[in-house]
């Protein structure tokens, strides 16, 4: 009966629009009967198609792969714009939404195709009344093709083959969201983001195992040391009358991102656990950018057509409220951006903020928890296990692990300045979007001077990295600095971000990633204790 509702509910979704759709608007999925994904051919070809008598979409480009493909965005937009100044000059909303970050993950990829179709040919126009609707459908354009069976056993081989997880340069590209190695982020990054700057980023995904009850979870960007507002109104506002609309609309069950652990807290589950805080996932960068985002996971261990279904219907509804509520997001962000700004211009060097974070659990749990139920089953030797069963339950009163409390704090600077040797920090830091100066004459500043005492480095590499950890103090001190070297005036729309990637001792910063790997070697970091070279500045004379 569930699987009848479903499939009753993916025609819902598709058919009232779908009348007749000409070939080329058809896509893979839909041909085979739900047994194959598109190729990254396959979607320039719809893309080529669904442009063809429209004049509300522009294709741009993000940037090219280390296979030579382009990684396409199409710019939807009523009237018609091709450049970021236009669409800002608009003031008009701008949404930003990404499939196949993962390749292995793919109805987001097979859901913003959909989309296209039916807000450039069907009957979804409206949603360009009020907002600039940025579609990028596959992100990871090299990896898409590299297709095996197997690659993800919870999705039970629907599709039958699918593409790998990482780049061709073999890095995660939600992981790359600060060191910004792989040419997909520096394109995502310096030719969408920074020029466009949407005020919502949505980033669509596939869950990898837990048995919850959700065709689809969520979660918002984990602001950490960023600004509250927009993470509050995510939660609080988006989300919520998003997840009523699908289900009353669409039928289908969306609730909040998580996992639980039979192994470990037995049966039944009294708690979920989030994803971890840190920018390098895009989605949490956001919230250090002062802007709104959403990650989207679709349930693996249901069906492909499903799973296109699930995204499709969130996505739509996420759109359907953006175009009704784009002009408040958009306050709220500002706000938090200004505030982001007035809070170093009067408290620098005075307030501290979290550069280290521990989960903790919300103030209220979750109500009613969808999930499927379990049974116990007890071995010859006594010690208990527990399996799948076949229906879905609720649990109540579930605590929710999605927070997160400081466990390390920092003072926040009015700046901070970076020697000239350093200069790949200053094109970095550039990299992303922030404010960086060359020091025109000689000047002295008052601060902190951290220095390190101990350099802990992972002994296993992850994203090929061996990350790095610092121990150490900071201390008053006052220092010259020459022409040529690079201040940071902290009071700038970034400050956030730029905080959390200098801070010697966050959790996902510039240390973390090994930029200064080199410099704490040569410096004897091995034999003694070394200055950390970044000054946090108070004043400047």
């Amino acid at each position: 009966m569930k699987n009848l509702i479903l499939l009753l509910s993916f025609f819902v979704c598709f058919s009232v629009s779908a009348q007749e759709w000409s070939e080329g608007l058809i896509i893979k999925p839909e041909k085979t009967g739900y047994r194959e994904t598109s190729t990254y051919q396959d979607v320039m070809n719809f893309i080529a198609e669904v442009k063809k008598g429209s004049n509300h979409v522009t294709q741009i480009s993000m940037g090219t792969s280390l296979e030579g493909k382009d990684i396409p965005v199409l710019v939807l937009a009523n009237p018609r714009v091709s450049t970021a100044a236009e669409a800002k000059a608009s003031g008009k909303p701008i949404i930003y939404i990404q499939g196949n970050i993962h390749s292995g993950e793919v109805e987001g990829k097979e859901a913003v195709q959909i989309l296209l179709r039916e807000i450039l040919h069907g009957n979804k126009s409206h949603l360009l009344q009020n907002q600039i609707i940025l579609f990028t459908p596959i992100y990871n354009t090299d990896s898409n093709d590299k297709m095996e069976q197997g690659r993800r056993p919870s999705q039970e081989d629907s599709p039958i083959k699918v593409g790998i997880r990482s780049n061709s340069q073999g890095w995660d590209l939600n992981r790359d969201g600060i060191k910004m190695e792989t040419l997909e982020t520096n394109g995502l990054i310096q030719n969408i983001i920074v020029p466009w700057d949407p005020t919502l980023f949505v980033d669509l995904h596939t869950t990898n195992g837990t048995w919850h009850g959700y065709s689809l979870t969520w979660a918002p960007s984990y602001h950490s040391a960023g600004e509250k507002a927009p993470y509050d109104f995510t939660w609080d506002r988006i989300l919520p009358e998003v997840t009523k609309k699908v289900k009353d609309n669409s039928g289908v069950h969306l609730g909040p991102y998580g996992y639980y652990f039979t192994r470990r807290g037995g049966w039944p589950a009294k708690a979920i656990f989030t994803y971890n805080h840190h920018p390098r996932y895009l989605v949490n960068q956001f919230g250090l950018r002062n802007r709104m985002a959403i990650l989207s996971e679709a349930f693996a261990h249901e069906r492909l057509y499903q799973r296109i279904t699930s995204t499709h219907a969130f996505v739509t509804e996420i759109l359907e409220f953006t175009n009704k509520n784009g002009n408040e997001m958009m306050a709220i962000n500002a706000k938090a951006e200004a505030d982001a700004i007035k809070l170093v211009q009067e408290q620098g060097g005075k307030v501290k903020k979290g550069v280290r974070f521990k989960m903790v659990p919300l103030d209220k749990p979750i109500e009613k928890y969808r999930t499927y139920d379990h049974r116990a089953v007890k071995a010859a030797d006594g010690k208990v296990s527990y399996i799948r069963a076949p229906n879905i339950i609720e649990l109540s009163n579930v605590v929710n692990n999605s927070a997160f409390e400081a466990t390390v704090e920092s003072t926040l600077p009015k700046g901070y300045i970076i020697p000239a040797e350093m200069e790949f920090i200053a094109k970095h830091l550039e990299k992303h979007g922030a404010k960086v100066t060359k020091i025109e004459k000689n000047v002295r500043a008052s601060g902190e001077v951290f220095t390190v005492n101990k350099m802990t480095k992972g002994q296993r590499a992850f994203e090929k990295h061996n990350m790095v950890s610092v121990e150490g103090a900071f201390a008053p001190a006052t220092q010259r600095f020459k022409k040529g070297d690079f201040m940071v005036d902290l009071a700038q729309p970034l400050a956030n971000l730029i905080f959390y990637m200098l801070e010697p001792q966050s959790d996902d910063g510039l240390v973390t990633w090994n930029f200064f790997d080199e410099y704490f070697d040569k410096n004897g970091i091995k034999d003694g204790a070394v200055k950390y070279p970044i000054f946090k500045y108070f004043e400047v004379k």
